[in-house]
């Protein structure tokens, strides 16, 4: 069964760090492009960013580049995102995402972990 658990979101202030996980089992991890995916309430998907199947390449939305940084480890099937200098607008439900290299979703999204930035 295909299996992808993000952890990590929680309440912080603006300006504020987080460090997103999403732990991916069921599927061969190294074949897959992975990205992160947020939407917020009453909008639609966003994609954040993306890194190719050994990190060579990477894709960030204008919107959070210099602020975010996507990573991953497919010795551990682990990938990463880590937020800095959060903003109001980064408020929303961030999934994890296994895409091809078209960008198009190839597995299911996870649980989501929710992340609101708040004063």
């Amino acid at each position: 069964e295909v299996q992808l658990v993000e952890s990590g979101g929680v309440m912080v202030q603006p300006g504020g760090s987080l460090r997103l996980s999403c732990a991916a089992s069921g599927f061969t991890f190294s074949a897959y492009d992975m990205s992160w995916v947020r939407q917020a309430p009453g909008k639609g998907p966003e994609w954040v960013s993306a890194m190719q199947t050994y990190g060579d390449s990477t894709y960030y939305i204008d919107s959070v580049k210099g602020r975010f940084t996507i990573s991953r480890d497919n010795a551990k099937n682990l990938v990463i995102l880590q937020m800095n200098s959060l903003q109001l607008e980064d408020t929303a439900v961030y999934y994890c995402n296994a895409i091809y290299g078209n960008g198009a979703t190839a597995l299911g999204w996870g649980q989501g972990t929710q992340v609101t930035v708040s004063s």
